[in-house]
């Protein structure tokens, strides 16, 4: 494609708003509009970006070439479907649907017509999460803590597809083993839903993961830590920093020496990354990193931590 991606935003609430933003200061793309039910902050974004506004999600149909739908994940497949059908390229937010059914359609549906699916794990195009798995081998252990304070938004999920389901996704990748156990226990705090989880997954190859997410903790932590028979790696979200230490041999003493080693990640803002990789995508034609299969998978296992976490 030489000319730009014509691009909207279907949904302009928090995160809709910064997807907004970014395409409309990106090169390559075209922000042709945004729509959203709440016509009034549809208008409010598209002034502040530059674009048209509408209030029917249809509307964009025929006018853009790729969309972001960043709706609640209840609505993906009937915000989805008009777009899918038409060859629309789409960025979907995650999780990619409520459940399998769901999420086996919208990936149907893109298949179908041809439409490139990139579902918005956005965690992967993490700086810090890329120097990582540069440096990973063959690990057998991995532990991840996703844990912050509590937000109004996205409460209509538990934390398990809102926040836990980002590092079940790193994980998966970074593994790349079959997953044969789950193992989980959860449990509501200010919602109805759960809103502190734990679960642990084992792999056939023997390698084993502990995540831990939370939404009602005190002080955010967002790390994960790999340790495998060459060392042991730490990575700080937050602070963008990569701590490795292994060891090293010292020649007449009996035991190597632990070296250890700060890699300062340079910082790139992931949402961006992501958005950019999209339009690339749309432009180029290549398969985006984190594809509806992926993103499909990833739901998968968060359902299962879920079912497991109800006794299942």
């Amino acid at each position: 494609m030489d000319r730009p991606v014509r691009v909207g935003v279907v949904g302009v609430g928090y995160l809709g708003n910064f997807h907004a933003q970014i395409y409309s200061r990106l090169d390559g793309a075209e922000l042709v509009g945004v729509a959203d039910t709440d016509a009034a902050r549809a208008d409010q974004v598209a002034a502040e970006v530059g674009c048209a506004a509408f209030a029917d999600p249809a509307a964009l149909l025929g006018k853009v070439d790729a969309v972001s739908v960043v709706v609640p994940t209840t609505a993906h497949l009937d915000v989805a479907r008009p777009y899918l059908e038409a060859g629309v390229h789409m960025l979907l937010e995650k999780p990619v649907a409520q459940d399998m059914a769901q999420g086996r359609e919208i990936l149907r549906l893109a298949e179908s017509s041809g439409a490139l699916l990139q579902i918005g794990h956005l965690e992967r195009f993490n700086a810090g999460i890329m120097a990582l798995a540069e440096r990973i081998d063959r690990p057998r252990f991995v532990e991840a803590q996703r844990m912050g304070g509590f937000k109004e938004r996205a409460t209509d999920v538990d934390v398990v597809t809102d926040l836990m389901i980002h590092d079940i996704d790193i994980i998966l990748a970074l593994l790349g083993d079959t997953l044969t156990e789950v193992r989980a226990v959860g449990t509501p705090v200010l919602t109805e839903h759960v809103d502190i989880a734990n679960a642990r997954l084992e792999f056939a190859g023997g390698a084993v993961a502990n995540i831990v997410a939370s939404r009602v903790s005190e002080q955010p932590i967002r790390r994960i830590r790999v340790f495998q028979a060459g060392g042991y790696l730490s990575l700080d979200f937050v602070g963008q920093t990569l701590d490795i230490a292994r060891p090293e041999p010292r020649p007449g003493q009996p035991r190597p020496e632990i070296v250890r080693e700060r890699i300062e990640v340079e910082p790139v803002k992931p949402l961006d990354a992501e958005i950019a990789a999209f339009v690339d995508c749309v432009r180029t034609g290549k398969p985006p990193l984190v594809d509806g299969a992926v993103g499909l998978r990833a739901l998968e296992v968060a359902l299962e931590v879920r079912r497991r976490m109800a006794g299942g």
